[in-house]
């Protein structure tokens, strides 16, 4: 047995992933960032520090003292609330001041050499959770036609154009044209974006960057995400194959199913 530490951020990422550790017969030490992580996570961690984003070196120094030597960063962080004015301290202020630029890639690959510094191996985020990756076909729903498997392809292109540039990874398109692409605001505002200057029947895309570093940022949809495509109409939507993580697979199978959402992976 082992301590594991898991970062967590919002969302049910950082749940399943304690929930997987505590089941492999590891202990799961929790740095619950104050900003994004559900209270309720402590229900399930053996340990819980509650710390700010900006006390990096409290972070470091919390889980020193736990003698952990692996680390997870799992649940989404709002890009927001790194570039609002959370209380740094001098070893964010450090990081932060050490950035070539402020591109998401970046934050986090300098944020892993630190914690190598300190002796610790930031493993990749869906470590425990690989049953959970997309696989290719048909999900749920209707099969798409070939008008709309070509706005699949087409949007699939375009997807992981601006997933190599870092700018998001998930795209809108309908009848070979882009109605939105996803950028700071994530996935689901994306989606509400499209449906507002493009109406119903759209495709969604969602694909994993060129050069992905599943260590800190892999791309998932949820149950929440199938209520945003019922919602906003979104006729389909296509994740790549064998690096989207669908968050409580069965149930989002089975709710899509229930809302005639169709969901595939390519």
């Amino acid at each position: 047995m082992q301590n594991i530490g898991l970062i967590a951020g919002n969302n049910r990422f950082p749940f399943l992933v304690a929930e997987e550790i505590k089941k492999s017969g590891d202990r799961v030490i929790c740095i619950a960032l104050k900003e994004e992580a559900d209270s309720s996570l402590e229900k399930i961690c053996d340990k819980t520090y509650r710390l700010s984003i900006g006390k990096f070196q409290k972070i470091i120094d919390a889980l020193k003292s736990e003698d952990i030597k692996t680390v997870i960063m799992a649940g989404q962080v709002k890009h927001v609330k790194i570039y609002s004015a959370v209380s740094m301290d001098w070893r964010a202020i450090k990081v932060m001041g050490s950035l070539i630029n402020k591109k998401t890639d970046t934050i986090l690959k300098t944020i892993a050499c630190e914690f190598e510094k300190d002796g610790m191996c930031l493993i990749p985020s869906h470590t425990y959770l690989k049953h959970l990756l997309a696989q290719k076909g048909l999900i749920s729903g209707l099969k798409l036609s070939s008008n709309e498997n070509r706005d699949v392809e087409f949007g699939y292109k375009i997807a992981k154009g601006i997933a190599g540039f870092d700018i998001g990874q998930t795209v809108v398109v309908k009848d070979m044209s882009v109605l939105a692409v996803e950028s700071v605001e994530g996935t689901d505002e994306c989606i509400k974006r499209a449906y507002q200057l493009g109406g119903e029947n759209s495709i969604a895309v969602k694909v994993a960057k060129p050069n992905q570093d599943f260590r800190f940022d892999i791309p998932v949809i949820g149950i929440n995400t199938v209520n945003i495509l019922k919602e906003n109409k979104i006729r389909a939507m296509a994740v790549e194959a064998g690096v989207i993580l669908i968050l409580d697979k069965d149930k989002v199978i089975n709710k899509a199913k229930q809302e005639e959402v169709t969901i595939l992976a390519i």
